[in-house]
């Protein structure tokens, strides 16, 4: 099972700390990343910062390319008055059977407006509690949800025939 989560910071410097926080409770075996992005929003303008090559995130390339459609798919599709071609639209409704349903993008969106940033993770393994005592000294407001291993199956593979 993975976990998504995103956490929106309407303080940027909050939000770079969290970020490198997260890096460091990975090296300390607290959390498995398949994928961890900061991204910001300005003026209808996102940016998306994702770790280095010294970095050690993601355990496969297909969770890597999953998290990578995914943070397209939240962020840069817009969810209204869009025509999606066939490939793309495969995955959409791909989605719409996960914890990243329409609901789920909308309660991203919310929390994720303009002049905000959010710290976007795609965890394989977390230890909860730990992962929680280490990230709330930056607060911010999540949204989480998590993908069944069939999930994840299913969406890669979706993901390849598009």
């Amino acid at each position: 099972m993975a976990d998504l989560i995103i956490i929106s910071y309407t303080d940027e410097r909050k939000a770079e700390a969290a970020y490198a926080r997260i890096q460091e409770l990975q090296a300390d075996l607290v959390v498995q990343l398949a994928g961890l992005a900061l991204v910001r929003t300005e003026h209808g303008r996102v940016r998306v910062e994702s770790p280095g090559s010294s970095a050690v995130v993601g355990t496969a390339t297909a969770s890597g390319a999953l998290f990578g459609a995914v943070l397209g798919l939240i962020f840069f599709v817009p969810f209204f008055g869009f025509v999606l071609g066939g490939a793309l639209g495969a995955l959409v409704s791909a989605l719409e059977r996960t914890g990243m349903n329409r609901a789920f993008r909308e309660r991203v969106r919310d929390v994720v407006g303009s002049g905000t940033s959010a710290v976007v993770i795609y965890a394989t393994k977390l230890t909860a509690d730990k992962f929680a005592e280490g990230i709330a000294p930056y607060g911010g407001t999540i949204v989480q949800t998590s993908l069944s291993d069939e999930d994840e199956r299913t969406l890669a593979h979706d993901l390849v025939s598009a």
